[in-house]
Parts: structure tokens; C-alpha cells; sequence
């Protein structure tokens, strides 16, 4: 079992930046990936970024260049730094890690930030 507790977000105006982070909890050796998602209201949810094998990918023309993930392997802990924000950019960011244990893979979520990027 693999616990994900996130913290940051909030309400940011257009151009601003916002850190969001996510710590692990639990067995954690066994994370092979973490990932970061967003739900918007209408929308499928979408892969912001993922840490695999130590490799950090971005995905999406839309945050390509203004979206960065980090990780903090001692704290356990992954990052999303989000600059030049949009409105569009409006969502539940949601922090994820896959798990494989005796061949079995299984994927865990965190709470979920609410992000508003709003004049």
C-alpha cells in the first residue's frame, strides 16, 4: 500500500506560477513511476508529466515549456512547478504512483488540488 498526500494550489492570475508537491507514504520501494494528472470538468483526464526509471517526461503542447516535475527521492516527494499559467489551466491536479508487487501492478492516487488561474 502506497499513501499520496499533496499539498500547493489554490487561486493564481494568468501569468503566475504555483508549486504543487506529493509525498509517499507507505511501501514505498515499491514505486516504479509517479505521475501527474489534471481533470477538467468535460474533458478526459489527462497526463501532465511522469517520472519512470528515474526519466521525467512531459506531456501536452498545452504546458510543454511552463510545466516542470521534480522529484526529491529522500523525501519521497514529487513536484510540479507550473509557471506563465492559463485560465485553461484550470483543474484538479492529481498526483499518482504505480506500483508493482509480485508481478501485480496497481496504481495509487492522491486527494487532489484544485487549481484556478482566474483574474
Amino acid at each position: 500500500q502506497v499513501q499520496l498526500r499533496q499539498s500547493g494550489g489554490g487561486l493564481v492570475q494568468p501569468g503566475g506560477s504555483l508549486p504543487l508537491s506529493c509525498v509517499a507514504s507507505g511501501n514505498v520501494f515499491s514505486i516504479n513511476a509517479m505521475a501527474w494528472y489534471r481533470d477538467i470538468p468535460g474533458k478526459v483526464r489527462e497526463l501532465i508529466a511522469a517520472i519512470r526509471n528515474g526519466n521525467v517526461t512531459v506531456y501536452g503542447d498545452s504546458v510543454q515549456g511552463r510545466f516542470t516535475m521534480g522529484r526529491d527521492n529522500a523525501r519521497n516527494t514529487v513536484f510540479l512547478q507550473m509557471n506563465n499559467l492559463k485560465p485553461e489551466d484550470t483543474a484538479v491536479y492529481l498526483c499518482s504512483a504505480g506500483t508493482v508487487v509480485d508481478g501485480m501492478y496497481s496504481e495509487y492516487w492522491g486527494q487532489g488540488t484544485q487549481v484556478t488561474v482566474s483574474s
